[in-house]
């Protein structure tokens, strides 16, 4: 059915135009009010058969729209799941593709890198002048580390009487400007140094 015969009108079949259909009724020994009805009564019994293949029509119309609309749901829910573990497979391989970012502050305070030497002397646990941790040592630290080269190594002995290879530039130059011992310090240069070294340590 192409129209919906819930919004068909019933023809007046007293009308001219339906001569010719009650004639044939009035042929058979009706009167013309009686063929009138006849037809409108037939016509109302196909008016609501016609109902109810409509209404069946449009239910297996919404049946079938439903039933395609739950396999696009499913086919999608499916490659949404897909691509979930796609992504979890991803993050297992890729660690550190997927490391969160740390939003840190930009310091405010200088970096301080005292001379390599005085920090070897710091983790050994040896005394360490405070020199090392002045305005004027952390300059001296700075272009040390500029012109030494990086893979320079001198051999020492160790603690234990062995010697070892270590970097150059973790060893004291002996042509470097000589350390001001730290009874020679001025109190500017102990206040300078001190914080300094106490967080190194």
């Amino acid at each position: 059915l192409m129209e919906d015969p819930n919004e068909a009108e019933r023809p007046d079949y007293t009308a001219e135009e339906h001569q010719a259909a009650r004639q044939q009724l009035v042929d058979e020994g009706l009167t013309e009010e009686q063929a009138a009805r006849s037809l409108a009564v037939l016509w109302t019994l196909n008016n609501n058969a016609a109902k109810e293949c409509w209404a069946l029509s449009q239910r297996r119309l919404r049946d079938t729209r439903q039933r395609e609309e739950d396999e696009e749901e499913q086919r999608q829910q499916l490659l949404i799941e897909e691509q979930e573990a796609a992504r979890r497979e991803d993050r297992k391989k890729n660690k550190n593709k997927y490391a969160p970012l740390i939003r840190g502050k930009v310091p405010s305070e200088p970096t301080v890198i005292p001379a390599q030497y005085a920090t070897r002397k710091l983790k050994a646990g040896d005394y360490c002048e405070l020199h090392y941790f002045t305005n004027r040592g952390l300059e001296d630290a700075k272009v040390s580390n500029l012109i030494a080269e990086p893979d320079a190594l001198v051999m020492l002995p160790s603690a234990d009487g062995l010697h070892s290879w270590i970097p150059a530039v973790a060893v004291k130059d002996p042509k470097a400007v000589p350390v001001v011992k730290d009874e020679h310090l001025s109190w500017e240069e102990f206040n300078e140094a001190a914080p300094r070294m106490l967080a190194m340590m």
